[in-house]
């Protein structure tokens, strides 16, 4: 009985050791585990956020790092949110209902953003020599009257979404280049991409200025005609297209900001490496292939028409001042911004790299 007793004593103490053990053990875990995470600095559970944007080629970025995961590496979630037009997103970012915007550059944002409600933190797609993200078109009927060339729009109606942007802006480009008067173009804001490629399918319409990808399915489609790039044209478009926030969020949630942007500029320098060479010239490299694809399946445009398309991207996402003076002295000059402002009153340099001014 005393070697039972014994026996009973001994197994008891045992298991007290190993179960003092097995807590020991899952302490240490779970403070390794605590000490990985906040050596990462990524949250326990994903942040959701919605940046608003069009399904184009010029806004490569968002869908690269969703697609890829580099959000996700950050602890973020994104919602893209889709719009057939520029202005309406600086509209869903200043009033909050969209966390970040992606589009062209239009008076509209600038215009918030000189009442102190929206800050320009990276660069999109642009124009550059051998690149391309905006193009003139016309309509069959007018190119079949000899409307063949951007220095022939004086004396016909132009398509555009809306006044104060990017595509307007391109018009007066063409004007300047070839020498009329930007009062002999009647310039027609259709409100969206797919009620001016409907106009230019029906020749109600002369001709348009559209996005890189929305003209390569108009063409596509046999809607419009392609007679120039804005490319060939423009000396002031590099920054055409821009990543911006909410100056409420860019001061109030400074890390979201920079975790946004290190998977936003990764998707960015995919898309660069892809098909721009070192030295800045059009070349496709290794990653084409995969990226043809992955674009094709964002905007639902052919390989072949991207391949054509390609729109220049800074691959650190910097930002030109210099191209943002440029276009902001325009629209004032058009009466379509009220207030003074500069870049570089709404370029937040907490975020942005600058382009170094030649």
């Amino acid at each position: 009985m005393r070697n039972t007793r014994k026996k009973i004593r001994h197994c008891e103490r045992s298991e007290a050791i190993q179960s003092v053990r097995t807590l020991d053990c899952f302490v240490a875990t779970l403070l390794a585990m605590t000490m990985l995470l906040a050596s990462t600095g990524t949250p326990a559970h994903a942040e959701t956020i919605k940046v608003g944007l069009s399904r184009l080629l010029g806004y490569p970025a968002v869908p690269i790092g969703v697609e890829r995961g580099y959000f996700k590496a950050q602890g973020i979630d994104v919602e893209m949110v889709f719009f057939d037009s520029a202005q309406p997103i600086s509209v869903g970012v200043a009033s909050g209902d969209i966390d970040f915007g992606v589009s062209g550059m239009s008076a509209g944002f600038y215009n918030l953003a000189a009442q102190g409600q929206l800050k320009l933190i990276a660069a999109s797609g642009g124009e550059a020599p051998g690149f391309h993200a905006m193009a003139y078109l016309a309509s069959p009927k007018a190119y079949e009257s000899g409307l063949t060339s951007p220095k022939d729009l004086a004396g016909h109606s132009v398509a555009i979404t809306q006044l104060g942007t990017s595509l307007h802006y391109s018009i007066a480009v063409a004007a300047q280049k070839f020498g009329y008067p930007l009062s002999s173009v009647a310039v027609k804001p259709l409100q969206s991409n797919t009620n001016v490629i409907a106009a230019l399918g029906g020749n109600t319409i002369d001709a348009a200025v559209l996005p890189e990808t929305t003209a390569a399915a108009a063409i596509q489609k046999g809607d419009a005609k392609f007679i120039g790039w804005v490319s060939d044209l423009a000396t002031s478009l590099v920054s055409a297209s821009a990543c911006f926030t909410a100056t409420k969020t860019a001061n109030g949630r400074s890390d979201l900001v920079r975790r946004f942007l290190i998977a936003y500029r990764h998707g960015l320098k995919d898309f660069h490496d892809a098909f721009i060479s070192e030295h800045g010239k059009r070349q496709d490299g290794d990653g084409a292939p995969a990226m043809l694809k992955l674009m094709e399946d964002f905007t639902g445009t052919s390989k072949g028409e991207i391949e054509r398309t390609i729109p220049y991207v800074d691959p650190k996402g910097a930002i030109d001042a210099t191209s943002i003076d440029t276009q902001i002295a325009w629209y004032k000059s058009q009466n379509l911004i009220k207030s003074d402002v500069k870049a570089s009153d709404i370029i937040d340099t907490r975020y942005a790299i600058l382009l170094p001014t030649p």
